[in-house]
């Protein structure tokens, strides 16, 4: 499992931006910046929509303010659902980042399953990276919603 003091895997995230599906390298993305990057189970879920995304959405300034250039979510789902999840909660300054088939989520080690209800996800967790480094690692207990939250974050920076 990635640690604090570890370099991000190098895999591939996905995003649906106007100018049509980007392909993005991990190691590219993050380099040189400084960045909270935030994982949710599934958009569209009860805790994922109607806390966690909305705090990074509501403390976006206060958090680019104290030297964040990207906040960044990402989730086990397909970059059209994580671009429409995005519009839904007007997450203008927050890449919408999609792992569609966890290949990012399991080389973090942050995986989990969830059988029937959606196979393969995400746990709950937010991290500080800087410059591909994860400087601070947050990774929610089963049922929890804690440490991940957006105003925690903020805090730690």
């Amino acid at each position: 499992m990635i640690a604090q003091g570890d370099k991000l895997p190098a895999a591939v995230l996905s995003e649906l931006t106007d100018e049509g599906m980007q392909n993005l390298n991990t190691q590219e993305l993050f380099a040189g910046k400084t960045v909270v990057l935030f994982a949710v189970p599934g958009a569209f879920t009860p805790t994922c929509s109607e806390a966690h995304l909305p705090g990074y959405v509501v403390l976006a300034d206060q958090i680019k303010a104290k030297g964040v250039d990207m906040i960044a979510c990402v989730a086990v789902n397909d970059a059209f659902v994580m671009r429409a999840w995005g519009k839904v909660h007007n997450a203008s300054e927050i890449r919408m980042l999609a792992d569609g088939d966890a290949s990012f989520t399991k080389a973090l080690g942050l995986e989990m399953n969830t059988g029937s209800f959606g196979g393969i996800r995400s746990v709950r967790y937010a991290m500080i990276i800087r410059d591909g480094v994860v400087e601070k690692l947050n990774i929610e207990q089963a049922k929890s919603f804690e440490v991940s939250k957006a105003e925690y974050v903020l805090n730690q920076l």
